[in-house]
């Protein structure tokens, strides 16, 4: 509705079933995949694929782990794809997945911005970027060690929380409010060899009904040069099961502090029914009711913005391998000033269902990307360049199209980031309608 300008998502409960766009063509795909998911198989079968072992070089369509993208494309195995193959990871796709090269790639943006004199480098009064302080204060152990004390020394009462650099699911993550407690980690023999950030916590985030969440966004990049992104409108929110609190006796306790589904399953007070989870569209209105329509909607705004500027990167250090897409896991949290700050991108994430609208929603997900990938349920090609239709794209909208973006003339690259900066909001309304 653009006269009210309410963008209210359907609940997960309304929606119908996916709509599989198929032709006869889809008769003809091959498919393979290594992770025995329902939301894969079923979405592959509707169309028609035909299903062949991954030792078969033959396939199409290949749902693949990490570790077997990283096989592919290992200079050693000698593989090329051909034009009718598709993989579901990038080549390097952890230079935005891992923590530690996440932080690393969004601290080399911002300083390239703030050489060229990019109107998005601008800083405020307290030293912190205007436009692009996407993430928590955050530092590499043991690499950054000496800097992070630093930063620990000139606000001793702040807490921080540390997480392994390649883990998932909340495993390895504690909080610290001493130094000598990261000391004390950094004998462990078990963790010396390991790679760790540590990120200031945000100690008053947004809270509903007393407890801490986050949000999960599916987010579908078909290319990074030029930059093609898709925002799914089925995210959603994950919340803690023991209500927020800050005193220090609570920081052993992940069930109060630690959103990861995985985790909150353990806990004795875990609701089986919703699964901890409510859709954006009730997160939306709550924030409509308690803060207004345009606090909610600039909420939104700056989520996209991030998301956006997070891509933008790692677009230059991303091997744009045509043959490769990729459906990430952005990982989101909410501060009580309705800012948010991205704190993982996620190269695979879940596609186990907990609750029925669980399995609605993931299984809509991956339809609609494999309508936008394949529409028709045709042959993929590597060299396809047409776009797909409202009808196909289904529940995602595009994100960002640089295409389209270049198509509008700007004088410098200065005069475009000026641009970008006084319109992100545009940008980023016209994605969630």
């Amino acid at each position: 509705n653009k006269k009210n300008k309410n963008y209210a998502l359907p609940s997960l409960t309304s929606l119908t079933p996916s709509l599989v766009l198929t032709s006869m063509a889809g008769s003809a795909v091959k498919w393979c995949t290594d992770l025995e998911k329902h939301c894969l198989v079923s979405n592959f079968q509707k169309r028609g694929w035909t299903r062949c072992a991954s030792s078969d070089e033959d396939w199409n369509v290949y749902w693949a782990t990490v570790g077997t993208v990283h096989r592919i494309f290992n200079p050693e195995t000698g593989y090329r794809l051909r034009d009718n193959q598709m993989l579901n990871h990038f080549p390097n796709h952890y230079e935005l997945t891992r923590k530690d090269l996440m932080v690393k790639n969004i601290k080399r943006y911002r300083r390239a911005r703030e050489k060229e004199g990019s109107p998005l480098a601008q800083r405020g009064p307290d030293g912190r970027y205007l436009y692009l302080d996407l993430v928590p204060d955050t530092f590499m152990l043991p690499s950054d060690y000496s800097i992070f004390a630093e930063e620990f020394k000139r606000t001793p009462n702040s807490t921080w929380i540390m997480k392994p650099s390649g883990a998932a699911q909340g495993r390895g993550i504690f909080l610290v409010t001493k130094l000598s407690q990261v000391k004390k980690w950094s004998k462990d023999s078990k963790v010396q060899a390991k790679s760790y950030v540590v990120s200031r916590y945000l100690e008053r985030p947004f809270l509903i009904g007393g407890k801490k969440f986050d949000l999960r966004l599916y987010v579908l990049v078909t290319s990074f040069r030029p930059l093609k992104a898709y925002i799914c409108r089925e995210g959603f929110a994950r919340f803690c099961t023991v209500k927020y609190n800050t005193s220090v006796t609570s920081y052993d306790d992940m069930f109060i502090h630690l959103t990861n589904v995985s985790l909150q399953k353990s806990s004795g007070t875990y609701n089986n029914i919703h699964g901890g989870k409510w859709n954006w569209s009730n997160l939306q209105l709550l924030v409509e009711s308690t803060r207004g329509k345009e606090a909610a909607q600039k909420l939104m705004d700056d989520m996209m913005w991030v998301i956006l500027q997070s891509l933008k990167s790692v677009q230059s250090v991303i091997v744009n391998d045509r043959h490769c897409y990729e459906i990430y896991g952005f990982d989101v949290i909410i501060d009580d000033d309705l800012k948010p700050w991205l704190i993982e991108v996620n190269a695979s994430p879940s596609l186990s269902a907990t609750t029925t609208d669980d399995r609605v929603m993931k299984h809509t997900v991956i339809n609609d990307a494999m309508n936008i990938l394949c529409p028709g349920g045709i042959m993929p090609d590597s060299k396809r360049l047409t776009d797909p239709t409202i009808e196909e794209m289904g529940s995602f909208e595009i994100l960002y199209d640089e295409v389209a973006a270049a198509s509008a003339p700007t004088a410098t690259s200065s005069a475009k980031d000026k641009k970008d900066k006084k319109s992100k909001s545009d940008r980023s309304r016209s994605t969630w309608k």
